[in-house]
């Protein structure tokens, strides 16, 4: 560790156009030191981590369990779900498949979601197979799938998670004009602050945090805009989504997990294990730290 520091102190004045380069030959420790200095300017402090995102990049280091894996994994994860929770809370699934050409579009209905199972954020929906752009689909699944999501940020979880496609059924509430993301942030297993997604579809999604007792935070992260000004009815099944949080995030360090409320019911959405891949970007600041307090690592640090 000392060595690292060193490098990190030798190396600082040209930093941000040296880590422009590939990265890739670097080992993880050294790599998420560079991306984390690049990200804030600051040197990351992996012997004796306070904040959030410092106690994140931690934890792709050393919290490495072999059953992390699947729990990241989007269609494996369904197994963990159903065992834990019940299969009611899981959305309906029509497939998985190894690559795009392998999909039987001619079954599926005329609205789905297609997802890759390895990685963050490759999401495709149908609302009508017959405009559906096969040609321009095809080609952005199969890029996704050439690609390890491990080496873009180093977020051990998906190293080994195996590259496919699952189909699931479009969800929609007839009841609301959208589809909120409640996802809750839990550490050892106690819910602590719930960041509800709004405005999704749009060119200005937005967030606004809330505390279990569904009390308005003054925060945002670096994806979003928060707004006060916006009142989100707190769910009526909120205290049921807190309890199978617990329940899915039992014997973790730090796991969020995501869910929907549709027509009344709740449904699971992820288990993410690094938000933002450690680079949060609190606004305020000082919630780095807040978030940090709550993350509890074992005593003994690398």
């Amino acid at each position: 560790m000392k060595d690292i520091n060193k490098f990190i102190d030798r190396f600082t004045a040209p930093l941000q156009t040296f880590i422009r380069y590939p990265l890739s030959v670097f080992p993880d420790d050294i790599y998420l030191i560079l991306k984390y200095y690049s990200k804030t300017g600051r040197k990351l402090n992996l012997k004796n981590p306070v904040l959030f995102d410092e106690k994140l990049q931690w934890l792709k280091l050393y919290d490495r369990q072999l059953e992390y894996t699947n729990l990241a994994d989007k269609y494996e994860v369904r197994k963990f779900v159903a065992q834990t929770i019940g299969e009611e809370y899981l959305i309906p699934n029509y497939g998985v498949w190894d690559n795009f050409d392998e999909i039987p579009f001619d079954t599926l209905p005329d609205k789905f979601v297609l997802k890759c199972t390895h990685d963050s954020g490759s999401v495709v929906i149908c609302k009508n197979k017959s405009s559906f752009d096969m040609y321009k689909t095809g080609s952005y699944f199969k890029k996704r799938l050439s690609q390890n999501f491990y080496w873009h940020r180093r977020e051990w979880v998906y190293k080994n998670i195996k590259p496919r496609i699952i189909a699931e059924k479009l969800m929609v509430d007839e009841s609301q004009t959208e589809l909120k993301d409640y996802k809750i942030y839990c550490f050892d297993g106690e819910p602590k602050i719930i960041e509800v997604i709004f405005n999704r579809f749009t060119q200005n999604p937005k967030e606004n945090f809330y505390s279990p007792q569904w009390e308005y935070q003054p925060l945002a992260t670096g994806d979003y805009e928060t707004d006060p000004n916006t009142v989100i009815q707190k769910p009526k099944r909120l205290e049921q989504m807190l309890d199978l949080a617990r329940k899915l995030s039992a014997g973790k360090i730090h796991l969020r997990v995501d869910f929907y409320v549709i027509n009344d019911k709740i449904y699971f959405g992820e288990l993410t294990f690094y938000n933002a891949a450690g680079n949060t970007g609190f606004n305020p600041p000082q919630w780095d730290k807040i978030f940090g307090d709550w993350m509890v690592l074992p005593i003994k640090f690398s």
